[in-house]
């Protein structure tokens, strides 16, 4: 039997490259890594939640440097694949000027191979929480089709499960996103939206309200809108709409805040918090990621954020 786990997140891994500076003139690149399920495992895990990982690794020269990591963060790796093949990659340019740079290259890397084959029953209802998102179904046929298979599992057997759309327009269409999250959306109980890529965008609304309404007709019971315009996030849960604000507006680098996010209000929710609470911890999480540079290399820690949490 597989150990107790809190969250199981599906998706890719990816080679972050980044730097202070403009990518056309930076003479160096910090190295880490990211993709939104592994950010999101990650902030969980550093608040004190134990979660496990699915995704399939490249053997590339990155192979031992993905994984030393996240052995040495206590993810759960049981069910990462090692197959022949390479990791994807993304470059992150911070021009003095001008908006942030972000260029990715993920065609036909490791992850895309994601299949049904890589979801264990057994290890899926090892855990309390499974989660994923629209890019990862956006990876592949075969990735879609596992993602599907997870919360087929989870529902059965009256597990949590969460999901966040994570539309970006350069991985598939309105459309296609559209249909991925109806084929799974009976499924889900806990559903992430961005109100200016999300909802906007995709169900052409401009309004948390309405949003979190249409989506509660449609059964889901916990709604999270994340709001750039409003300066906060949209929590709905049982009839009630709340709003916290985001903890800072010291942004340094945003890569990535919204998977920090969700991780911590997963992990508050299994903590026993309800969805409003977990919003205000998740907030703080969120706030002070953004504070540095990197998608996980900026992820807290349980002190930093919980003595936020109750100092505020």
């Amino acid at each position: 039997m597989s150990e107790k786990l809190d969250i199981i997140t599906i998706g890719e891994s990816l080679i972050e490259l980044s730097s202070s500076k403009s990518l056309a003139y930076s003479q160096t690149l910090d190295k880490y890594y990211g993709g939104d399920t592994l950010c999101t495992a990650i902030a969980a895990q550093r608040l004190g939640s134990k979660t496990g990982y699915i995704t399939r690794v490249g053997n590339d020269p990155f192979r031992e440097y993905l994984l030393d990591c996240w052995q040495s963060e206590g993810l759960d790796i049981s069910q990462v694949k090692l197959i022949d093949g390479f990791n994807g990659v993304y470059f992150i340019g911070h021009p003095e000027f001008g908006d942030k740079e972000f260029v990715y290259y993920r065609k036909k890397t490791a992850a895309t191979k994601l299949s049904v084959d890589d979801i264990s029953p057994e290890y899926i209802l090892s855990a309390d929480i499974i989660y994923a998102t629209g890019v990862t179904q956006s990876l592949s046929l075969s990735a879609k089709e596992a993602v599907k298979k997870a919360f087929e599992i989870a529902n059965e057997h009256n597990m949590l499960t969460a999901y966040d759309v994570n539309f970006d327009c350069r991985l598939w269409s309105v459309d296609d996103a559209k249909d991925a999250l109806e084929e799974i959306g009976g499924f889900v109980q806990i559903l992430f939206l961005s109100l200016e890529h999300d909802v906007t965008k995709l169900f052409e609304m401009d309004s948390p309200d309405k949003c979190i309404k249409y989506f509660w007709d449609k059964g889901i019971k916990t709604v999270v809108v994340k709001s750039a315009k409003d300066n906060g996030y949209f929590v709905g849960f049982e009839g009630d709409i709340s709003f916290t604000k985001f903890f800072t507006d010291n942004i340094v680098d945003s890569t990535s805040s919204g998977d920090a996010f969700n991780g911590a209000f997963l992990h508050g929710i299994n903590s026993g918090m309800t969805p409003f609470e977990a919003a205000k911890l998740a907030s703080i999480d969120a706030g002070l990621q953004c504070q540095g540079m990197g998608a996980i290399k900026s992820t807290p820690y349980k002190e930093q954020v919980y003595s936020a949490y109750y100092g505020a």
